[in-house]
Formats: C-alpha cells, structure tokens, sequence
C-alpha cells in the first residue's frame, strides 16, 4: 500500500477518492451488463429511454455528457439489436428515439441485475447516507457546469 507523506486536505481527499471510485465501479458495472451483451453506454441510452419515454439524439448526447457523434454509434447499434426505433416529429431533422417493445424488455431483465449489483455495492450505506451523497454529488456538479 502506498504511504501518505504529506497530509492532504479534505477537498482533496475527497476528489481522490471519486477517482478511486470511478474505475473500478465502471469495471464491475461492464460485468453485470456483458451478461446481457451490453455496455455502459448502451445501457444508459436505455435507461434514459425508459425513464423519459423519448429523446433527441441531442439531448442523449447531454445526458451523458459526450458528443453527438457517439451517441449515433451507439444508437445505430442499440437499433440493430431492435431496442431502439425513431419517433415520427414535426421536425425532420430532430431524430427523436424511443425503446422498442424488446427494448423495454430487455431493459428490464438488465434492470435487476443491476439492481442487484448496486444494493450488493451500497451494503452498509443508509438510505439518508445515500440520498445526501446524491444531494452533495448533484450540487458538485452543478458547480462544474456553471
């Protein structure tokens, strides 16, 4: 284990620890979701999908903070797997998605296990704990996207 020499303030500290958190969560979230031939990416635009019924590849591409042209890769894939379908709009040039009756099912299949994951990862962690650090984590960001 590596030994801390200087003290290192709590903001620090803090930051650190995200960092350390970051990886091996991602790793181990990879994991649950190869189960299901998925990956992170892929998974989001699904629980996206889910939970807003529909949305602009734009609005995708904000969500998960990348640039559009990824989320076309991966909602060209996530169609190819018959998940995903275009919503007819107004709008010809707003590409509107939304899941598929199979993409709705799938999405729940892979929703337990990740339940299952994240209840096994927060064991320990009270429900107040947990809704604070998702309080502090939503105000953390909001100061970066000032």
């Amino acid at each position: 284990m590596i030994k801390e020499v200087f003290p290192i303030k709590t903001y620090q500290k803090f930051f650190q620890q995200l960092l350390q958190l970051y990886r091996p969560f991602e790793n181990n979230l990879n994991i649950q979701l190869n189960k299901h031939d998925l990956h992170r990416a892929q998974w989001s635009i699904l629980h996206c999908l889910f939970n807003y019924e529909s949305a602009t590849l734009v609005e995708l591409a904000n969500y998960q903070s990348v640039e559009k042209p990824t989320i076309t890769r991966t909602i060209t894939r996530l169609e190819e797997l018959g998940y995903v379908e275009h919503v007819p709009s107004k709008d010809r040039r707003e590409k509107r998605m939304r899941l598929t009756e199979l993409g709705t099912k799938i999405y729940n299949e892979v929703r337990t296990t990740i339940d299952q994951y994240e209840q096994d990862i927060l064991e320990g962690i009270t429900e107040e704990e947990q809704l604070s650090a998702i309080r502090i984590m939503g105000e953390i960001r909001n100061n970066i996207l000032k």
